[in-house]
């Protein structure tokens, strides 16, 4: 065999649907083979969906994904493409994170993962066994080494194995999560092991959201001379094929694809609708609701929510109190009519006044506090729950990674909802999309161009709106230094003491330190939401809720 068209399937396959995600394989071979492909490269466990953390140990459910596999290597029998398919598999000696290889009407052979992740949103060793050292596999001829995901990051020599026993080519199933710059670390980790071992790598990755995990595609090849062989986009899904031919220095691609890759901002947006919109339609809810304040992150998610599900599908509701400004009610009429969306107006002062004075007589002689203030938000949290039970909608949380670091949210109120785009955009952030959002539309947008979001909105002072002339730096510090100390604590585990040699006032940091650790217990009843950072609330950073730690107490 002297050349190989390979496909590459980067798709978007839904957790526990297995029927679903065999039909989503058997269309992308179909796809595959009327393009010419030999060979259609699926992605780390397709058929389960990934990950499928406990899922797996239902005996069922595995037996169910490798009837399925069995189903798809029957298919093999037309003579089209075979093809390589990540699924769970259960034999005698385990359970495993494994790949079939089928052609010609049968399963060739199984491979399984050797190095399981166990850090950050990983915990693989949970459930699955470490596979055995493999072996390259026969394609019609080709020795593929066919190392899993992990296999090529970590440090056990899977592929220097596969390449010392005859592999030609590594081909790499993916199921590896969207951060801010990962792209790059992924080309690093590859290029790695094409040096370590001098043969060409082919890294299928995956798309779509699954829960709060993001997975953004973004495939790519390197030859062995190092140098960039193809690269698939970003974020969307595709069925592309790739010529390979077997040249005296080895396997080579010749004339493949380089898609555009989103620069920092926009793949943040799209990583963000992206996840929305799959949580969304995924779980089967009918559009979403969300309060519109007139603040910044409100009409963010809006804006997201558009994007993500079209305007027909996106119900923005304001509920005005005393302390709300008119300027906030302006700029939540204005967003809701650039943005095209059902916009409702529910006065909150009866309810307000009524959980008042039931409470009168238990709060005779104690002073108006925060609880007042929260009363407020509580309130608002029923009337878009009470949509949401009447409508089908989800309801859409729209707290910030700064607010939510510092315990600047309400629960049972602003924190009430389904799920959250910007759970791990901070404040800082959340302002440069809403620039970047109104100057561009991103690919596959299903909202129009302009200024979807007012630049009052962008500009003027944030506040909570609870109190009279409230704003948030009466009790935080500007955004801008707040992120910057955030980020620190939490994306680096770094320290007080680091801060201040930095330049940052000591009692800020402390305070903003201690906040960080008394709202653990709020972030842990907060919605899922979209991860872009390395280590985002909920998978990646796992603290104690009941913790005296400080640094230096």
């Amino acid at each position: 065999m002297n050349s190989l068209k390979l496909a590459i399937a980067q798709l978007n396959p839904v957790l526990g649907d297995i029927a679903g995600n065999l039909a989503l394989a058997r269309k992308g071979r179909e796809e595959a083979a009327r393009k010419g492909a030999e060979l259609v490269l699926f992605t780390e466990l397709f058929i389960s969906g990934y990950p499928p953390e406990d899922l797996v140990l239902k005996p069922a459910f595995v037996a169910a994904c490798m009837a399925a596999v069995e189903e798809l290597a029957a298919d093999t029998a037309d003579g089209g493409p075979g093809v390589i398919i990540g699924c769970p598999l259960r034999s005698e000696s385990g359970l495993f994170n494994a790949v079939a290889i089928a052609d010609g009407g049968k399963i060739l052979g199984w491979r399984s993962k050797v190095d399981l992740p166990n850090y950050g949103e990983f915990d693989e060793k949970r459930v699955f066994q470490a596979g055995e050292m493999p072996g390259p596999v026969n394609f019609r001829g080709l020795r593929l080494g066919i190392p899993v995901c992990e296999d090529i990051w970590g440090d056990l020599g899977v592929c220097e194995t596969l390449a010392e026993s005859g592999a030609e080519i590594l081909l790499v199933p993916n199921g590896s999560p969207f951060y801010k710059e990962k792209l790059d670390v992924r080309h690093q980790v590859a290029l790695r092991q094409v040096i370590e071992t001098g043969l060409p790598l082919v890294y299928a990755n995956m798309i779509g959201g699954q829960d709060e995990l993001l997975f953004d595609g973004a495939s790519f090849a390197f030859q062995a001379d190092r140098t960039l062989a193809f690269q698939l986009p970003e974020f969307d899904a595709v069925v592309a094929v790739i010529e390979w031919r077997r040249g005296a220095e080895g396997w080579v691609c010749e004339n493949g694809p380089t898609a555009r890759i989103p620069e920092a901002d926009e793949a943040l947006w799209r990583a963000c609708v992206l996840g929305f919109k799959d949580y969304v339609e995924k779980n089967g809810f009918k559009g979403v609701v969300l309060g519109l304040s007139g603040g910044i992150d409100s009409a963010v998610v809006a804006a997201m929510a558009v994007d993500a599900l079209g305007r027909e599908q996106v119900h923005c509701v304001m509920m005005p109190y005393r302390y709300t400004a008119a300027t906030s009610l302006e700029d939540a009429e204005a967003c809701a009519r650039a943005l095209g969306v059902r916009y409702d107006i529910v006065e909150i002062e009866k309810p307000v006044e009524g959980f008042t004075a039931s409470l009168a007589g238990l709060f005779e002689g104690l002073k108006p506090d925060v609880t007042e203030e929260n009363i407020q938000s509580r309130t608002r949290g029923v009337i878009l729950m009470a949509i949401s039970n009447k409508t089908g909608a989800m309801v859409a949380t729209t707290g910030n990674k700064s607010e939510m670091s510092v315990g600047y949210a309400t629960l049972y109120g602003d924190m009430n909802g389904g799920f959250n785009p910007i759970k791990d955009l901070y404040k800082t952030e959340v302002f440069r999309l809403a620039h970047w959002r109104n100057a561009n539309v991103p690919e596959g947008s299903r909202g129009t161009g302009g200024m979807v979001i007012p630049e009052r909105i962008i500009t003027k002072p944030p506040s909570a709106e609870l109190r009279p002339d409230q704003k948030d730096e009466d009790s935080l510090p500007p955004y801008a230094v707040l992120d910057a100390i955030l980020e620190h604590l939490v994306e680096h585990d770094g320290g007080v003491e680091n801060l201040v040699a930095r330049g940052f006032d000591r009692d800020t940091v402390r305070h903003i330190e201690r906040l960080l650790y008394l709202a653990e217990y709020k972030r842990r009843q907060s919605a899922p939401g979209v991860k872009v950072t390395s280590k985002n609330f909920g998978r990646d950073r796992r603290y104690p809720i009941t913790n005296r730690y400080r640094e230096g107490s």
